[in-house]
């Protein structure tokens, strides 16, 4: 049975890459920064349908709470699978910003750096030593940091940084056949950024070659799918799932 720790498991894409997985026999780790009751429902959600989870509280902007974390992985993973290694770490936990370059404040762009970049390289390190061989990395990005949106400029900067990343982590863990690779959403009812407002959908739909916004399972259904053996030869990839998002 396959390990994977999803951080930012408790809503959205990370609930329904948990979910993806636990569905597909494998075993979870969801993290949570704010919402354990919503954490809590997913793993409830995953024993019920015969999986198996652990929740750990986790945030991925403060990178000195990394060792212990890897601590509380190890005892989780020996408690319930009689493991001592994991298989696969989704880098998935994040928030969303809304405001033009003018107006972005050091410390706005400092809290999404530790979030979207920063955490994602340190907990990474930090888990490498648990992370079993011919495992996998999974970095969420973002299409924004294809297309240029008004608005995002740090969020998408880091996202994009995260993809050259994903690109270096699978040259520098191919030496124990570690996979790593990215997956970039596009406009996706989550929320993330405080959610979606009618008018705003209606102009992503507009923007989409498919005529809609994105469903959270649609990501998370395409993250447990590229975990799979037959997938195997997929490596340091940026897989966009947007639906032809600005064509």
């Amino acid at each position: 049975m396959k390990i994977v720790i999803v951080t930012g498991g408790s809503r959205g894409l990370g609930a329904s890459t948990a979910l993806a997985c636990a569905r597909r026999g494998m075993g979870v780790i969801i993290t949570y920064n704010s919402s354990p009751e919503k954490a809590n429902q997913v793993a409830e959600a995953i024993a019920a349908i015969g999986g198996r989870a652990a929740v750990l509280k986790l945030d991925v902007g403060d990178s000195r709470s990394f060792p212990a974390f890897r601590k509380a992985v190890s005892a989780q993973l020996e408690a319930v699978w009689k493991r001592k290694t994991f298989d696969v770490l989704v880098n998935n936990a994040g928030y969303g910003l809304y405001a033009p370059i003018a107006d972005v404040t050091e410390e706005q762009f400092d809290g999404l750096f530790k979030v979207h970049l920063k955490g994602p390289f340190f907990l990474t390190q930090a888990l490498l030593p648990i992370l079993e061989g011919g495992g996998h990395v999974v970095n969420v990005t973002s299409a924004t940091s294809r297309v240029a949106t008004a608005g995002v400029a740090p969020y998408a900067a880091f996202k994009g940084g995260l993809e050259v990343l994903t690109r270096y982590m699978a040259k520098e863990f191919g030496t124990r056949g570690i996979r790593a690779n990215s997956i970039a959403p596009g406009a996706i009812r989550t929320e993330l950024g405080g959610g979606l407002s009618e008018e705003f959908e209606a102009l992503l739909a507009d923007q989409t070659a498919l005529g809609r916004v994105g469903e959270p399972e649609e990501i998370g259904g395409v993250i447990a799918g590229l975990l799979s053996d037959e997938n195997r030869w997929i490596n340091a990839q940026n897989i966009e799932v947007a639906g032809g998002y600005i064509i």
